[in-house]
C-alpha cells in the first residue's frame, strides 16, 4: 500500500510550509534578531570612540600632563604662556631635566625649573665669575644657554643662600633647581625655594605644545 504523504497534495504542503519557514527566518522584517549592517557600524564606532576617549583620559591623568607656563624665568626655553607636555609616570628627576614643581617649602604655586643637582651632589656658585660648579666641576651649561649667559645674582627681593667655598650638599630625596633666565628666576638660590623636596616634583617636561610655531621637544 503507497505512502500518501509521500506525494501528492501532502507533499505539495509539506515542501510549501517549508519554504515559507525559510523565508520568514531570513527576512529581516519579520526576524527580530537582525539589525541593519548601518546600525551594527553606528554601534561599533561609538564604542571605538568611548573606549578611546577613556584610555586618552586615563593616559592623561596618571602618564601625561600638559601645564601652562606661568612667568618668564626659563627663558629663552620656554615662554610665559607656552603649554608643555609633562611626563610624570616613575619619574625620578635627572640632571639637566626640566621639571614642573606642584610646590615648594616656601611656595604654594607651581614652578618650571631646571634640576642642576641631585642628592649628594656638592653645589657652588661664583656670581663673580658667573658660573655654576657641581662637585668642583665648571657646569657646561651650552646645550641649553645661550653663549655668554652668566648666572648672576637675581634682580628680585628676597633672601639668598650663602654658599661656602666648598660648596652646599644636595640633602638625600632632594634636588637643587635653577631658572634657565638667572636673573630674573625665583629658584633654589633663595631660601624660599632652597633644596626641593623630590615629593614636590609634578613630571619631567617633554615638549611643548603651543603655541604651534615653538612646538618640539624640550632641551636638556
Amino acid at each position: 500500500m503507497s505512502n500518501p504523504y509521500k506525494g501528492g497534495k501532502y507533499a505539495a504542503k509539506n515542501k510549501k510550509y517549508l519554504q515559507n519557514s525559510e523565508q520568514n527566518n531570513m527576512d529581516p522584517q519579520k526576524n527580530g534578531s537582525i539589525k541593519s549592517s548601518g546600525t551594527v557600524a553606528c554601534f561599533d564606532w561609538t564604542e571605538s570612540l568611548v573606549i578611546a576617549v577613556v584610555v586618552v583620559g586615563l593616559i592623561f591623568t596618571f602618564i601625561f600632563r600638559i601645564v601652562t607656563v606661568s612667568g618668564t624665568s626659563m627663558e629663552p626655553n620656554l615662554h610665559n604662556g607656552d603649554r608643555v607636555v609633562i611626563s610624570s609616570w616613575s619619574y625620578e628627576p635627572q640632571q639637566f631635566d626640566v621639571v614642573v614643581l606642584k610646590r615648594t617649602v616656601g611656595l604654594d604655586e607651581p614652578i618650571v625649573k631646571r634640576v642642576i643637582a641631585t642628592e649628594g651632589q656638592r653645589v657652588y656658585i661664583d656670581y663673580d665669575e658667573g658660573v655654576v660648579y657641581v662637585d668642583g666641576e665648571k657646569l657646561d651649561e651650552s646645550a641649553y644657554l645661550p653663549a655668554g649667559v652668566k648666572t648672576t645674582k637675581p634682580v628680585s627681593g628676597g633672601q639668598l643662600i650663602e654658599f661656602p667655598e666648598e660648596g652646599l650638599v644636595v640633602p638625600e630625596g632632594h634636588i637643587f633647581v635653577l631658572g634657565d633666565n638667572r636673573s630674573v628666576s625665583l629658584d633654589s638660590r633663595f631660601e624660599a625655594v632652597g633644596m626641593v623636596d623630590e615629593r614636590y616634583v609634578l613630571g619631567k617636561a617633554l615638549f611643548t605644545i603651543f603655541p604651534f610655531n615653538r612646538m618640539g621637544t624640550i632641551k636638556s
